[in-house]
């Protein structure tokens, strides 16, 4: 109930009348069934304007750090995540991760509409990342298509750390459909999966016009601190994650 009320009588409407989405492609998302929107992630804010756009109710995962904040912006984020049925995701993989992909499974096995990124994290300097193939089982194991999301420029209007976005026009597309009933015999098969989000983050890449890092956005945001200059290096290009707590 509180969904719908901040989508179409509290939120909603101001935020639309504030932001004037410009918003491309949104006969793509299909009226019923499992569907899976799969986003590039930009900004906190993607998570507000993404389901805004959507028809049908949207549910999200989003970081446990989320629900856990202190003082009044602490709560006011856990009431709003709480309230739009947001499902926390402890980010340190294995199994906590895995409890919130069975979670999003649960939707799409009853037909429902499910939000992730693929990335795993926003994006650190507005490139597309590689993608983690939560997505592509969660594709498998629901018979679900998949709507490829490009966030334009939500970095622009919320870059990471503020707290008041600017305003600006939201401008987002939602690609075509992509049904990957053909590779259902080979469900659990990691290299299936690999290619599965391949395809999803080059549909990614195509919409948004971002360019592409063949590297986890995770590891990038692992700094080091170089002595003596203030500056920071980014981790090494090209190190491959093991996988198991891909989500």
């Amino acid at each position: 109930m509180f969904y719908w009320l901040l989508k179409y009588v509290l939120l909603g409407p101001l935020l639309r009348l504030i932001f004037r989405p410009d918003v491309r492609g949104l006969r793509n998302v299909p009226a019923d069934g499992p569907v899976i929107l799969a986003c590039n992630h930009l900004s906190f804010s993607d998570s507000i304007f993404t389901p805004l756009m959507v028809n049908r109710r949207v549910t999200f995962v989003a970081k446990a750090e989320y629900f856990t904040g202190k003082g009044i912006k602490g709560k006011l984020m856990r009431q709003f995540f709480l309230g739009t049925g947001t499902i926390p995701v402890d980010r340190s993989g294995g199994q906590a991760a895995q409890a919130a992909l069975d979670t999003l499974l649960r939707v799409l096995r009853e037909g429902g509409l499910a939000g992730i990124y693929p990335e795993g994290t926003r994006s650190p300097d507005g490139r597309l990342y590689r993608g983690k193939t939560g997505v592509a089982r969660l594709a498998l194991e629901s018979g679900a298509r998949v709507v490829p999301v490009a966030l334009l420029n939500t970095d622009e209007i919320q870059p990471t750390g503020t707290l008041i976005p600017k305003i600006r026009r939201v401008r987002m597309t939602f690609g075509a459909p992509l049904d990957f009933s053909r590779y259902d015999a080979a469900r659990g098969d990691r290299f299936v999966e690999r290619a599965i989000t391949d395809e999803i983050m080059y549909e990614l890449m195509v919409l948004s016009g971002r360019p592409y890092v063949d590297v986890y956005a995770g590891k990038l945001k692992t700094t080091i601190e170089m002595p003596g200059q203030g500056q920071s290096r980014a981790a090494p290009v090209g190190v491959e994650g093991t996988g198991k707590g891909e989500a």
